[in-house]
């Protein structure tokens, strides 16, 4: 199936409600594979990267790793910003779709969300494009660290702004129990074409300490 074909089965007007700074971490506190948006000087750029975290609460910070040879590098240390988007099952093509294709293969005036007929809107606080069907965005504005972006390709972005579908989360919490569609939970790239969806919550009570 054409990229093209995979993108209009899932894109829709975003459905999304602001996340509070101090509770974004939980937007990716299970490691999701997360796209990469960006933009400078007319060019915009998405891309698929599985190594993001969540850093700190206050202020709420993400750590992302984004390689020299990108586009979205380039970009990224124009702006200073980027965003986070936190793609959904119904989403894994586009995900391999965008992760395997570099921005800059594409001509000046072409992009990935034109080459593959995805749908964006723009950023509430930084200039970024956040794509349509995820079910969280983070927009980020990089706090540099040049010795780590030089020598780990690793950025620091401060967390600026934060939103999340309500379907699937509500109240500071991912809702899995029920999960209203399971084309909605969160994914995690393992290689090869291989994902695994988010799978079933459970709580538990820590264990007692042994005694003598």
């Amino acid at each position: 199936m054409h990229a093209r074909s995979v993108a209009s089965a899932y894109t829709r007007q975003p459905m999304r409600t602001p996340v509070d700074l101090a509770k974004s971490y939980r937007l990716l506190n299970h490691g999701p594979t997360v796209l990469v948006s960006s933009a400078h000087g007319g060019r915009r750029n998405i891309m698929a990267a599985a190594w993001a975290m969540a850093l700190d609460f206050t202020p709420a910070k993400v750590t992302v790793v984004i390689d020299k040879s990108t586009l979205t590098r380039e970009l990224v240390e124009a702006s200073g910003s980027f965003a986070l988007n936190v793609p959904c099952r119904a989403q894994a093509g586009v995900t391999l779709a965008v992760g395997g294709l570099s921005g800059r293969e594409l001509p000046v005036d072409d992009d990935k969300f034109r080459a593959f007929g995805l749908r964006s809107f723009p950023g509430s606080v930084v200039d970024v494009p956040l794509l349509d069907g995820c079910v969280a965005w983070l927009e980020c504005r990089v706090m540099p660290e040049p010795h780590n972006q030089a020598r780990y390709d690793l950025f620091i972005g401060e967390v600026v702004a934060a939103w999340a579908d309500p379907r699937v989360f509500a109240g500071g919490h991912w809702v899995t129990d029920p999960m209203p569609d399971d084309a909605l939970r969160t994914i995690h790239y393992i290689a090869g074409g291989h994902f695994f969806a988010t799978g079933v919550a459970f709580e538990a009570q820590a264990a007692p300490r042994a005694t003598a």
